[in-house]
């Protein structure tokens, strides 16, 4: 079974290498394009593991870089599930439309599988036939799994780097990849190779262009692999939109922002393999939100609650007059941080997640969201009245963090564990209700924190960071000087996490490290030695 599992990652990356070149396929015919390029240059995709279902992507485009030159044209495209990878024992086939209105993409739900179990599926268009994608469902609600391997990742801007991080997660075969945000940034020039130096260019404002930008990712042969390898489940941040957006509201504080919006949520869904509770319409309007918090059980082992951080939290804190977007300030200085009504997950959201905290029967309970929740000071802390922090993250809603943290405490769910991204650096952090104040049967360790670096996108030098962990309590380490993702195994007995650093961002052929790692033991929050 090992020595098939290698063999499929090995064809795998190289059948996602050849795709992303065009080369598979390249000389095969269409019915509806007689001399048309490959179709599947941006790969294929699965996701939103449930125990019987699981959900596949792909987008229909014979030149990533020219998606205008796509007929008008709806194309029936083939699809097959099956036990094997040589697609002997097909469990499932059937036919789906890639329509102009959703760029061609497609999503099939395929229900009706067996639970806790890989399974192999593949795209097929008059003759031309994808790569083979590797999935998984879920294991059965009432079993206990012995573990499961997971990959989070975040943070990939085309502009700084390779892709390494994703040959290198593909090569790691996990049971599930969890994204964490900006998987696209919107702006950049548009060229099929990473460049050598970052060009702020071509910002995308369109659904035209949201759509090209996705394209553009998408070709990477690794990001590709990776989609291979295993089923994701995604959630995003503001980069899928605008830098630092909140709500409604973007840094220009454009009175048409929310019209803008529309467009890289319809983009993001068409990209992802996404299960959404009531599938939206094409436009007009079928876009203007997205509810994208979802849960997912692994069995009696794991819990996921993805939270969605953007849509519906309240306007950034005090800033100055005619700007949007974030900044940092002075705790003294800006009363609005402690005012109660302030929200980042809104109402509804967070009404889910503690009514599924409170019924959650899993040993580990996982809330994979975007960006780093313990407190991080910009200055020293002297009382909890101190402190100068950034507003767009947590931080910048301290009564919604507060909120969250008795949420957590009054459902007694078992093993709380929050992953992050955003940031661009490695976190592990304790995560209590009041940070200066010593551990106590009144202020216990809450949760643990896990926050992954970027794949590509850069952040502050190693020794400010060292000055972040050095002034905030809960911090217990800190890196943001190397890029990468985090590598956890879950079992009934712990939680262990290895943060993976590159060599080298800009080399494609990069290796990887263990920069650190850490342990959670079961009953135990915070981290544990081994």
């Amino acid at each position: 079974m090992e020595a098939a599992r290698r063999h499929f990652l090995a064809q795998a990356a190289r059948l996602a290498a050849l795709a992303a070149t065009g080369a598979v396929g390249s000389v095969r015919a269409t019915a509806d394009q007689p001399n048309a390029a490959y179709p599947f240059t941006l790969g294929v995709a699965s996701g939103s593991p449930l125990p019987d279902a699981v959900v596949i992507w792909t987008r229909i485009l014979f030149d990533p870089l020219n998606a205008a030159a796509m007929p008008p044209l709806a194309y029936a495209v083939r699809w097959e599930m099956a036990e094997d990878e040589g697609f002997r024992r097909i469990v499932a086939r059937g036919t789906a439309s890639a329509v102009p209105a959703l760029a061609h993409s497609v999503h099939v739900d395929v229900t009706g599988l067996a639970p806790d179990r890989w399974y192999w599926y593949r795209f097929l268009l008059g003759e031309a036939v994808s790569a083979v994608g590797r999935t998984r469902t879920a294991p059965a609600p009432d079993t206990m799994p012995g573990r499961l391997k997971l990959a989070v990742a975040s943070c990939q801007h085309w502009e700084f780097g390779s892709y390494a991080a994703h040959r290198h997660i593909a090569a790691a075969a996990p049971d599930l990849v969890a994204f964490l945000g900006d998987y696209i940034y919107e702006w950049g020039p548009y060229q099929l190779h990473h460049p050598l130096a970052a060009m702020r260019t071509a910002e995308s404002f369109t659904l035209a262009e949201y759509r090209a930008r996705y394209a553009q990712y998408k070709t990477d042969p690794d990001l590709q692999a990776a989609h291979v390898a295993a089923p994701w489940i995604v959630t995003w941040d503001d980069h899928e939109v605008a830098n630092d957006y909140a709500n409604d509201h973007d840094e220009r504080l454009d009175p048409h922002f929310a019209e803008r919006r529309a467009a890289p949520y319809q983009a993001f869904y068409e990209h992802m393999p996404l299960r959404l509770p009531a599938p939206p319409t094409a436009p007009p309007g079928g876009f203007g939100q997205l509810r994208m918090y979802q849960r997912y059980d692994w069995g009696r082992l794991a819990r996921f609650h993805v939270l969605d951080d953007r849509q519906y939290r309240a306007y950034p804190a005090c800033l100055p007059p005619g700007r949007g977007g974030s900044s940092s300030v002075y705790l003294r200085d800006c009363p609005a941080l402690r005012d109660p009504s302030r929200t980042m997950l809104g109402a509804q959201q967070q009404a889910w997640l503690e009514q599924g905290l409170q019924s959650s029967r899993a040993r580990w309970n996982v809330l994979a969201q975007q960006t780093l929740m313990a407190q991080n000071s910009q200055v020293p802390l002297h009382t909890e009245q101190d402190g100068r922090f950034w507003t767009d993250g947590w931080d910048g809603y301290p009564m919604a963090r507060q909120r969250l943290y008795d949420a957590l405490r009054a459902s007694h769910a078992a093993n709380p564990v929050v992953l992050s991204g955003d940031v661009h650096s490695f976190f592990a952090a304790e995560l209590r209700r009041h940070p200066l104040r010593p551990v106590s049967a009144a202020n216990p360790i809450l949760a643990t924190e896990f926050c992954g670096t970027s794949v590509t996108s850069p952040s502050r030098p190693q020794a400010r960071t060292a000055q972040y962990v050095a002034m905030n309590p809960e911090l217990k380490f800190g890196r943001s000087d190397k890029r990468g993702y985090m590598l956890l195994t879950l079992t009934p007995d712990d939680c262990t996490v290895l943060f993976q650093a590159l060599d080298d961002v800009h080399d494609p052929a990069s290796g990887v490290a263990t920069l650190a790692r850490f342990r959670v033991a079961n009953g135990k929050p915070g981290l544990t030695p081994g």
